[in-house]
């Protein structure tokens, strides 16, 4: 028997809540963003996802404003989420979304075909790639399901987990330092976003009595963005040093201003 639509109002002026929702979301089987919590200029959010912070509170144009400012500097790499914690809306969602599916493939090739010869290229792996690039798209834009990405992002990740663990234990032990840096920064990262999701009305509450500068060091799903950053361009350098090392180079990781670290490699003398 289906369900009776829920009323709000009384009398001639009272609505159901169908009415309130958009023709595109009536079929839509997850929990949609709610309603900005101060009016902004995107207006209310279409995007199947929301997060913790508190919508257009600091600014009228900005639906999430600490989320969105993490990417202002890096905008080359991160003009989709950028745009997605600016506006909330959907097709910026998939603006945020969809490349983390892209460039997870590339580094699953990267490391994945990294003992081969110089410039070998696998087709299969490349076609096979491409292909899960194109479903995963295909499904994502007609199923608007966000667990689903997540899902799909999580067999890539783990593709890279399970390859980098293996290549610093049994392949280039002296790696370990390397590898297990850049997965315990991405997995702190992971328990952050969780911790966001799961905790988000202590958290804004928390953010209500805080001091602004303290309590936007509470959004933690901006932290999320920080620390996967910090350990996927660990990752790269963990791929550059693999590669590199198997084609006989000398790669060695120095920190610039003794902080930042980057991989200098040099040429292998002839003997």
């Amino acid at each position: 028997m289906a369900r009776k639509p829920v009323q709000i109002g009384r009398g001639a002026e009272s609505v159901t809540v169908q009415q309130l929702l958009p023709p595109s979301t009536d079929r839509i089987s997850l929990v949609m963003a709610p309603a900005a919590d101060r009016p902004g200029y995107w207006g209310t959010p279409t995007s199947t996802l929301d997060w913790c912070e508190e919508n257009y509170v600091v600014s009228y144009y900005i639906a999430e404003f600490y989320l969105q400012q993490y990417f202002v500097i890096p905008a080359a790499v991160g003009i989709g989420s950028w745009s997605f914690h600016m506006t909330l809306q959907y097709e910026m969602q998939l603006l945020d979304e969809l490349p983390m599916i892209y460039s997870c493939c590339i580094f699953v090739y990267c490391l994945y075909e990294c003992f081969k010869q110089e410039h070998a290229v696998n087709l299969f792996s490349v076609i096979l790639l491409l292909t899960f690039s194109v479903i995963v798209s295909v499904i994502y834009l007609i199923w608007k399901e966000p667990v689903f990405h997540q899902v799909m992002y999580a067999i890539l990740v783990t593709f890279l987990v399970f390859r980098s663990v293996y290549i610093v234990t049994w392949v280039y032990p002296w790696l370990k330092a390397l590898g297990f840096t850049s997965l315990s920064v991405f997995l702190l990262g992971f328990v952050l976003w969780n911790i966001d999701n799961m905790m988000c009305d202590s958290l804004r509450s928390a953010r209500d009595i805080l001091p602004p500068v303290v309590g936007a060091v509470t959004q933690l799903h901006a932290w999320w963005h920080i620390l996967t950053g910090l350990g996927s361009y660990l990752h790269i350098l963990l791929s550059l040093q693999i590669r590199s090392t198997y084609l006989k180079h000398r790669p060695k990781v120095q920190f610039l201003c003794g902080v930042w670290p980057m991989l200098h490699i040099e040429s292998q003398k002839d003997s």
